[in-house]
């Protein structure tokens, strides 16, 4: 299965591109679609929109994993991240692939093994799980490597599959 993985923001969308086959990890690619400040946040809506279309024909994922939001003290960056992650979305419909949303701490859970791993865990076992010679930078990027994995773990199971025939 390959699987893109995404850590949504509007400053910052990290992507990684990941194949899960047997058990057996393989990284594809991973980097960031990064949009300046000083731009205006439909052009920078439009600028992940067309990096998602991109990722997607490029890559052919056969599912899309998105962290879902976490809203901490400041809601205006929550609606701006939620409105990239609506473009996210978005591209993901319209290329035909499936949506998968996970919450950080299922995230943590399934690459960690402890729902409340402190970033700097998440970064090194992304890293050793991958077999990555160093970290994947910038920090969007492994937490989008960590949702692909935490797919792989939780959402690639075909058992669904079999008992809904």
């Amino acid at each position: 299965m390959i699987i893109l993985g995404i850590d949504p923001g509007l400053a910052i969308v990290g992507w990684g591109v990941i194949e899960y086959r047997n058990t057996r990890f393989r990284t594809v690619a991973y980097g960031s679609i990064q949009t300046p400040a000083g731009m205006r946040t439909e052009e920078r809506l439009k600028a992940i929109f067309e990096g998602m279309n991109e990722l997607i024909s490029t890559y052919r994922p056969e599912a899309v994993a998105v962290e879902e939001l976490f809203f901490t003290n400041n809601i205006t960056t929550g609606i701006r991240v939620a409105e990239a992650r609506g473009v996210i979305l978005l591209s993901a419909e319209l290329g035909g692939v499936p949506v998968q949303e996970y919450t950080p701490p299922q995230v943590k859970q399934a690459v960690v093994g402890y729902g409340r791993a402190d970033k700097r865990q998440v970064i090194a076992m992304v890293t050793r799980i991958l077999g990555l010679e160093k970290p994947p930078k910038p920090d969007d990027t492994a937490d989008a490597l960590a949702i692909a994995i935490c797919h792989a773990h939780c959402g690639g199971s075909r058992l669904a599959d079999y008992f809904n025939k």
